[in-house]
């Protein structure tokens, strides 16, 4: 079933304009649900209709945003699988995205599976929600903030570890000097990715904020950039869609820049079998969404909790080159990877 999640109360909602608009989007922002009944089904005291278990996913990411796309992807067909409701919801800003899941709490789902790329703008909501006795799990971005946070368990990339890995691949590729495109400023994921890539990568490292979320802008800014750096060789991105925005740039440019990013899409795929894209980290979003959802089922319905509560399950990274890109073609092409 499709079930949108409830609007926030008046009195809830800051008086920022972004947020003002919030309550209409919560009526827009519809569910994904689930399949016939399982275990989840029988569980005790569940709230949705028939006593089925009601979990929420609340992200950061664009509502277009192929990668998003993947998350939610996986979050639905555990839910499916479980027999569980699954709401979703996202919203980049901080303090929208935290009155989201207030929201998810005045509507008394059972579980809320949360991404922590703005830590401090979460903390007091997920608080509330343990307070209220519903289990939180993070994915995706927090990997530092996590426990501390109170999150039950975390499914994700370590970028840290992700970045210094890229740093020390674009030493092996021989290049010198590399621009690291951030699309999503303060955002502490694409923050740590840039700065494991500075701490390994023995040439020279420049940082470049874009707005991602206005793709002609983010092309002009590196493109831009390449004519007044003509011995940039390297444009690392932080989402499929930036990398192939970034080959573009470098085109535009007549910039000898290649073109890496993290993460990936079926789209990617192709760029990287053709070499327009020297090679992707895949940090496997579908089954971060997957893993959140089906966490949140297990620890409802047998107690467990992945990674005992104190280490986090890695998803990534893994490297997509032009010699391995065939095996992940046909996920890909899946919609799954």
């Amino acid at each position: 079933m499709n079930r949108p999640l409830p609007v926030p109360r008046p009195s809830a909602v800051p008086t920022s304009p972004r947020l003002a608009a919030l309550a209409a989007a919560c009526c827009l922002l519809l569910a994904g649900c689930s399949g016939a009944g399982s275990a989840a089904s029988a569980a005790d005291g569940a709230g949705g209709p028939g006593g089925r278990v009601r979990f929420t996913l609340i992200t950061h990411g664009a509502q277009d945003d192929a990668f998003w796309g993947l998350v939610r992807k996986g979050a639905e067909e555990a839910a499916a699988k479980d027999g569980v409701d699954l709401a979703y919801a996202s919203d980049s800003d901080g303090a929208a995205q935290a009155e989201l899941v207030r929201a998810a709490i005045r509507d008394k789902v059972d579980g809320i599976a949360v991404t922590l790329a703005k830590p401090q703008a979460m903390r007091a909501p997920v608080a509330a929600a343990r307070t209220a006795g519903i289990p939180v799990v993070g994915l995706n971005s927090g990997i530092d903030a996590w426990r501390s946070a109170g999150l039950l368990e975390y499914f994700g990339q370590d970028e840290s570890v992700a970045g210094r890995a890229v740093g020390d691949k674009l030493d092996g590729l021989g290049v010198r000097h590399a621009l690291c495109v951030i699309h999503e400023q303060g955002n502490v994921a694409l923050e740590a990715r840039c700065a494991g890539v500075k701490k390994t990568f023995t040439g020279e490292t420049d940082m470049l904020y874009v707005d991602g979320t206005d793709m002609d802008a983010m092309t002009a800014a590196v493109t831009t950039r390449l004519r007044q750096n003509p011995d940039i060789d390297e444009v690392v991105t932080n989402g499929a869609q930036f990398a192939l925005a970034a080959v573009q740039a470098a085109d535009e440019a007549g910039s000898r820049a290649r073109v890496a990013t993290f993460d990936l899409n079926k789209d990617l795929v192709a760029a990287v079998r053709d070499g327009r894209v020297q090679f992707a980290v895949d940090q496997q979003p579908y089954l971060q969404g997957y893993l959140a959802v089906d966490g949140l089922w297990l620890h409802r319905t047998n107690g467990n909790v992945s990674g005992g509560g104190a280490a986090p399950v890695l998803t990534g990274p893994a490297f997509v080159t032009r010699a391995n890109v065939a095996q992940v073609a046909r996920y890909a092409a899946a919609g799954t990877r």
